[in-house]
């Protein structure tokens, strides 16, 4: 007798898991429809518009305080002024208030470019049309080929400082924007229109580019660094290792997630504390969890799920997400003080909603998404937005 109770037991949780895996399957494909749905006649407007453009790379537009040459990107430090002391002097920190002065042509150019590419990939998979392969390869060229507008493959001398310093650690944040470079290449690589001499020179690019992140003084500071900086840092390390096939790299990454990231930044209740102490708490905190979800959707195996992670006293992206679930849907609930500059701003289709709406099944989180603005036009907003084309995240 307890035999038999033992097997219709077992043999009922059998059939709960399968309705339980049923359901994943059933839902996940659900999900992603919605996604396109909502997404759509943005990517095909966006792609028209991507059509039409010609590169412009760093060698477009150089700047007298730069320390590197005309291949090489440079940007100044954001929250850095003249000192009205000395104005001729080195410059100041005023957290959170961007000057609008500094030289950020470098970063908008590759912004620019992100969006050309994101924008070129996202419709390629819709449609499998070859026109927004070839139109990408014109880009690609110009960026990472061509000797005459090529960038060098490192951020020596971004956020560079007046009087201070030629370039940061600080600065690598910069290059998340080619992130979805990167990724829309993933999806477009193996159209027949694809020129494979130039993919193998983009690849070389990014795996010369991947040694100086593991090597350089920059490198290996921002690597240290404890907040959302620490984040992008394996966040860019783990998107560029899966396009050059570094399974070393991106074998670090996970663990430098699970071992360092997760445990030291994220509170227990889902908090990040280090970016609540900053003058931008909210934004800060809303794109610390975008770069956590984000690499958790470029690292996550069947084998080995970083949705289903947790530490020892329960740390999770999930608890992450949740936690602050409830402020991206309704700010005014936000109990911690406003940022200093863009809280109206905040928030838009974030990645950390539509990546845990797909990895939990999370219907809320999903119409959260999709009512959100998918199309911010503030140049701030852009700039800390890992993801702005999720349908080629998303499997």
């Amino acid at each position: 007798m307890i035999i038999k109770r033992f097997l219709i037991c077992l043999l009922l949780m059998v059939a709960v898991i399968t309705c339980m895996n049923c359901a994943l399957q059933t839902s996940s494909p659900e999900f992603k429809q919605e996604i396109i749905a909502t997404l759509r006649k943005s990517v095909m407007d966006e792609a028209a518009w991507a059509m039409q453009q010609q590169p412009i790379t760093v060698t477009a537009q150089t700047y007298s305080r730069s320390a590197g040459g005309k291949h090489d990107f440079f940007s100044e430090g954001d929250y850095w002024w003249p000192n009205p002391k000395n104005p001729n002097g080195p410059y100041i920190q005023k957290d959170g208030l961007t000057n609008p002065d500094n030289f950020v042509a470098h970063r908008l150019a590759m912004i620019r470019f992100s969006r050309i590419i994101g924008a070129l990939s996202s419709a390629y998979k819709l449609t499998h049309n070859a026109k927004y392969v070839k139109q990408a390869i014109i880009h690609l060229r110009a960026w990472f080929i061509s000797p005459e507008t090529l960038m060098n493959p490192n951020l020596q001398y971004a956020q560079a400082l007046k009087g201070i310093t030629t370039g940061r650690g600080i600065g690598i944040i910069d290059t998340i924007q080619l992130m979805e470079v990167a990724q829309g290449l993933m999806v477009m690589e193996n159209d027949p229109a694809m020129d494979k001499t130039l993919l193998k020179g983009v690849r070389d690019w990014f795996c010369q580019y991947l040694v100086w992140l593991n090597t350089s003084k920059n490198g290996l500071e921002e690597k240290a660094a404890k907040n959302n900086h620490g984040t992008c840092w394996v966040m860019q390390v783990a998107c560029f290792a899966r396009f050059t096939h570094n399974k070393v790299l991106t074998d670090t990454c996970l663990n430098h997630y699970k071992n360092i990231l997760l445990p030291n930044q994220m509170a227990t209740d889902g908090s990040f504390p280090l970016e609540l102490k900053r003058t931008k708490p909210f934004g800060y905190s809303i794109f610390d969890l975008d770069a956590m979800t984000t690499l958790c959707q470029i690292l996550s195996t069947s084998e080995n799920n970083l949705w289903e992670y947790k530490t020892a006293d329960g740390r999770s992206i999930k608890t992450g997400i949740s936690y602050l679930y409830p402020y991206l849907a309704d700010k005014n609930k936000w109990p911690f003080a406003h940022d200093v500059m863009y809280w109206d701003n905040w928030s838009i289709a974030q990645p950390s909603l539509v990546f845990g709406a797909v990895a939990y099944n999370n219907k809320e989180w999903l119409n959260t998404w999709k009512r959100l603005d998918h199309n911010p036009k503030v140049e701030e907003v852009i700039r800390n937005l890992p993801v702005r084309h999720p349908l080629i995240w998303i499997n």
